[in-house]
This record gives C-alpha cells, structure tokens and sequence, in this order.
C-alpha cells in the first residue's frame, strides 16, 4: 500500500556529488522515520542514514559522516540523501526505507523497516 519510489541516481567520476530523492505514493511521509541503506556489489546491505519524522533527528555511519547529509521536506514529501565526495567505494543500489512510527529501535538494522524501494543505482568511476 506504501510505494516508495526512488530517484537521482546516476555514473559521475570520483569526488563528484549526487543528491538520491524517496518519495512515497498514496501515503504521507510525515508518520514515518526514514532512512537510506545501500547495498554494493557481492556485499551486504549497509546502513547509509536515517532521520526522525520531525527530522529534527539524524543517523549517519560513522563513515560517512562529513560526506553524507539525509534531510526531509514536508511539503513536497520528499526526503533527501546529498552525497559528496563519491568515492568508487560508494558504488551500490541505494534504497529508501520508511518506518512506521518513531525510530527508536536500531535504525542500523534493515528489518526495522516496514516498507522499501525497488532502488537506485550509484556508479562512481575512478
């Protein structure tokens, strides 16, 4: 019932920037904490960042602290996913989650999410 829908994707060469939009289809993101996880090839899906429904709460890996920034626009139900600095490692489908209700339990963990995209693709090239 909740189609979230992902977009912004792309190949840029390395040090290039992309910004990733998820929007949701039939249904408000105001309920919902949100959050990007990205899956590369022949590994596991990682945690990219989350933010709260207010989006006054953000969760980044530790790694991509400084390069990554989530945030949220509740008028255009829309959140965000700005990514600087690409680095060939950053290479992966990257998926929008959404969450019902607040984020409290680990939102590193992709089984806390109820609803997913089908992905968008982030090339970087050396």
């Amino acid at each position: 019932q909740v189609v979230l829908v992902e977009s912004g994707g792309g190949l840029v060469q390395a040090g290039g920037s992309l910004r990733l939009s998820c929007a949701p289809s039939g249904r408000t993101m105001s309920n919902y904490g949100m959050a990007w996880f990205r899956q590369g090839p022949g590994k596991e899906r990682e945690f990219v960042a989350a933010i709260s429904r207010s989006g006054i709460t953000t969760y980044y890996a530790d790694s991509l602290k400084g390069r990554f920034t989530i945030s949220r626009d509740t008028a255009k139900n829309t959140v965000y996913l700005k990514m600087n600095s690409l680095k060939p490692e950053d290479t992966a489908v990257y998926y929008c989650a959404a969450k019902v209700g607040p984020l409290i339990t680990d939102v590193r963990t992709p089984t806390v999410y109820d609803y997913w995209g089908q992905g968008t693709q982030v090339t970087v090239s050396s």
